[in-house]
């Protein structure tokens, strides 16, 4: 049942607002870069930041993970219902909406990242992993510790990238901007489809 006030006809119109928003908050939040540069000073790891094209390298593809992982995120939630963390759903919307909000959302996105067709491609597909991981280790989540790092892609993939010596602790870093990650992802989804904010992680 759609949400009230909210046809699923008119969803993929906002799919293209979800996509702008969603890329702007990543930029605007330095999610990335405070994650990066948190992990440095936690761990004493400043040989990350001495080679600047290496760090602007690092913070390119550990962006590109964090696209993955918000896009993940708000596809499930604006198609299936599911929010982060919680057992309700909302908004479930038919198979044929929920293909054409994603279309509108992976379009817009490509339009915003000025990516090429292979990009663009090679982007859809590394989605289409996360989905696949994701959907199965769905899972009622428990509130993790703070030494604990999640089960999700993001984590697995950002800390090999990170800091491959050092992974366990580069893994924990990288849930905490998991968390982070997702608290953004959800209130702008909530925003974007009419639902009430939550208090970020």
């Amino acid at each position: 049942m759609a949400a009230k006030g909210k046809s699923p006809s008119r969803y993929p119109e906002r799919a293209t607002i979800l996509a702008q928003r969603l890329s702007d908050a990543l930029l605007r939040e330095r999610v990335v870069p405070r994650f990066v540069d948190s992990y440095v000073v936690d761990y004493g790891r400043y040989g990350l930041q001495v080679h600047a094209p290496l760090y602007r390298d690092l913070l390119g593809l550990l962006q590109r993970e964090a696209l993955l992982a918000a896009s993940a995120c708000a596809l499930d939630i604006a198609c299936k219902g599911r929010m982060p963390g919680e057992d309700r759903k909302f908004s479930i919307l038919s198979a044929k909406d929920a293909t054409a909000f994603r279309q509108k959302f992976l379009a817009a996105l490509t339009r915003q990242q000025h990516w090429n067709v292979a990009t663009a491609l090679e982007f859809q597909s590394d989605l289409q992993m996360y989905e696949n991981i994701l959907s199965r280790t769905n899972s009622p989540r428990r509130t993790r510790k703070a030494f604990e790092a999640a089960n999700h892609p993001f984590v697995d993939r950002s800390a090999f990238m990170l800091d491959s010596s050092f992974l366990e602790d580069a893994r924990v870093a990288a849930s905490r901007a998991l968390g982070n990650l997702e608290s953004l992802t959800v209130n702008i989804v909530r925003e974007v489809l009419g639902q009430p904010k939550i208090s970020k992680i």
